[in-house]
């Protein structure tokens, strides 16, 4: 008898809720990531849920609709960390006349319910909150309605999620060879030790790794795969009004610009063919000044390369025959375990795609039912409309939070902060600060309940406290990590 059900290689978005999906089903899972949950292509996302505008311009009516029919269930199963929020697009007469626009934000309407969020409609910037920012010759814009989400904070908590149902999260280990017979047996190091495991079934989900991994540890015949690059900038922020700007570009591309932890704007996506090692990504100059010119072409404040406080870039993989930017393949021999290989893929669509590929194993295991639609990641048990609410409460019963901390809380932890914060009367009470906003209290609650072990883990990706923390506290918090356990 195998040791697991199902072994996953990479603890990505896809990996994460691959386990989160199979553990719930009543499968014995066990996942392996090398470095930290998230920590590649899964935390420089554009960080939206929505079924992609631009989508409709290349006919893809269904996977835009299949995206949008995911936005209300994020609301539901993720209100702290999935937040509603208006997209505006200024109309440009060089661009996508205005009668497109409209009528493609009518078909945009028309695609899904809209779960409570206003429909589409058009605007008078000229003496509007959101045209405050913005040049002059813009007069008109449309405004509809999407989602924003913390996509670093979804993969922890899908994992948090799946290990509370059975799920083994191992962080720090690297599968170094797997052999396929009636069952897989996987050489794993994990944390300098040397140890063999056997599952069920694999799943390859190692993000840009994915065909390094297939020739090299599986030793199967890679899939036929594009990688491209996806990068981002940080700025300070641009405009206070609470939207998201999507501009069009002359090349035709839209780029967005959003609010980002409180004090920044992050203006992207561009994105290219990318080869080399994805472990190592950096966003080249030329990128860099694409967006500060997109975002300069709309904007009254001029963005210049020397306002980038912090780039974002990460490798994802499209199928190179279908273009497409998800895979999920099946392979399953006689007398051979089964292999399920997921790349690719965006936020929106990553809990269905996840769904699909473990209802592929119902043939070889019988499992529970589908679930994950009407299960609520840790902390997010309250009705998205009420993100406020819970922050007025998060005050009410520790005193000393500010509103922009308790606004930060919630949105990391919601209903579990008290696991995080206890019975503290006194922000001293919470052990050491690193900087204005980390405290010992958080960071322990890290360590011990979500994988965190390095300070990058808490700054960039349990949180983006590391955009306003100084060197003094890193090297504090560096300080502290290393004498806890």
């Amino acid at each position: 008898m195998a040791d697991y059900d199902l072994a996953i290689i990479g603890g990505g978005l896809n990996g994460v809720s691959l386990a989160r999906d199979a553990a719930g089903r009543g499968l014995r899972v066990i996942l392996f990531e090398q470095g930290d949950l998230g920590g590649a292509a899964s935390s420089a996302t554009p960080r939206l849920i929505h079924g992609d505008l631009s989508l409709l311009e290349r006919r893809g009516f269904w996977r835009v609709r299949r995206a949008l029919a995911e936005r209300p269930i994020w609301l539901r199963i993720a209100p702290h960390l999935v937040r509603p929020m208006r997209f505006v697009i200024p109309a440009h007469s060089n661009e996508r006349p205005p009668w497109l626009l409209r009528a493609g934000l009518y078909v945009y309407d028309s695609l899904t319910n809209r779960a409570g969020l206003p429909g589409s409609a058009t605007l008078d910037i000229t003496h509007h909150p959101v045209g405050n920012a913005l040049k002059r010759p813009f007069g008109t814009a449309f405004e509809y309605w999407d989602c924003v989400v913390d996509d670093s904070r979804l993969v922890v908590l899908t994992a948090l999620d799946a290990a509370e149902r059975g799920a083994e999260i191992r962080t720090g280990a690297r599968c170094v060879r797997a052999d396929r017979g009636d069952i897989w047996r996987l050489a794993v190091v994990d944390r300098g030790h040397r140890h063999v495991i056997t599952a069920r079934a694999l799943a390859n989900a190692t993000g840009g790794w994915t065909s390094m991994v297939a020739e090299t540890v599986l030793r199967q015949p890679p899939p036929a795969t594009s990688a491209m690059q996806m990068s981002q900038i940080v700025v300070p922020r641009l405009f206070e009004s609470d939207n998201v700007y999507v501009f069009q570009n002359a090349d035709g591309r839209l780029i967005f610009a959003r609010p980002f932890e409180r004090d920044f704007t992050l203006i992207g996506t561009v994105t290219h063919a990318f080869t080399g090692d994805p472990a190592i990504v950096a966003m080249p100059g030329a990128d860099v000044s694409y967006l500060c010119e997109a975002a300069s072409r709309y904007f009254r404040e001029r963005v210049a390369p020397t306002d980038v406080v912090h780039t974002v870039s990460g490798v994802n993989l499209t199928l190179a025959s279908a273009r497409r930017r998800d895979g999920t393949l099946f392979h399953a021999r006689r007398r051979k375990a089964p292999l399920i290989t997921m790349f690719g893929g965006d936020v929106t669509t990553s809990r269905l795609r996840a769904e699909r590929a473990i209802t592929k194993l119902t043939p070889f295991y019988p499992m529970s039912p589908r679930w994950t639609a009407g299960a609520a990641l840790p902390g997010g048990d309250f009705a998205w409309d009420r993100f406020d609410t819970e922050v007025d409460l998060a005050r009410d019963r520790w005193r000393f939070l500010s509103e922009p901390e308790a606004q930060r809380l919630v949105a990391a932890y919601g209903s579990r902060l008290p696991a995080v914060l206890g019975e503290a009367k006194a922000r001293d009470e919470l052990g050491p600060a690193f900087g204005p906003e980390l405290t010992g209290a958080e960071v322990r609650y890290l360590m011990r309940h979500e994988w965190a072990r390095f300070p990058d883990d808490i700054l960039w990706r349990r949180s983006k406290l590391g955009l306003t923390m100084p060197a003094v506290d890193r090297d504090a918090l560096a300080a502290f990590m290393a004498g806890t356990s």
